[in-house]
């Protein structure tokens, strides 16, 4: 059982503004800290895959979740219904490809999904 003290991490590219609109959704609806790449300590980046700025993971005291199924495990965590769908769908057989298919497909238009919801990117803001 996860330590509520030490709840997982949310890691995410803070230089983009549908990534840090979906870090701050996931946060409002659930129990994460939210931490952008540029925000990583040595030890969280101890933890992520060489190639961690490819996609966003889930640290948790236990697992490192990356990519689709980093977003998949933090569905399953939020309070709201698509939590029911996300346990569903982990149910799936053989959903590992389309998951991280659906993933790649969102990751790679971020640009055009921000022009529909979208947060100033905190590596962004002056101050």
């Amino acid at each position: 059982m996860e330590n509520p003290t030490y709840p997982p991490r949310l890691v995410y590219d803070d230089d983009c503004g549908f990534c840090t609109w979906c870090a701050r959704y996931a946060a409002a609806r659930g129990s994460f800290e939210v931490v952008g790449f540029t925000e990583l300590t040595p030890d969280q980046l101890a933890r992520l895959p060489d190639e961690y700025e490819d996609c966003a993971h889930l640290l948790t005291q236990t697992a490192v979740y990356s990519c689709g199924a980093a977003i998949e495990e933090a569905m399953a965590r939020v309070e709201t219904p698509s939590r029911y769908l996300a346990l569903a769908f982990k149910r799936l057989p053989k959903r590992t490809g389309l998951r991280e298919r659906g993933y790649r497909v969102l990751a790679d238009n971020r640009d055009l999904l921000g022009k529909i919801v979208r947060c100033e990117p905190p590596a962004r803001q002056s101050g």
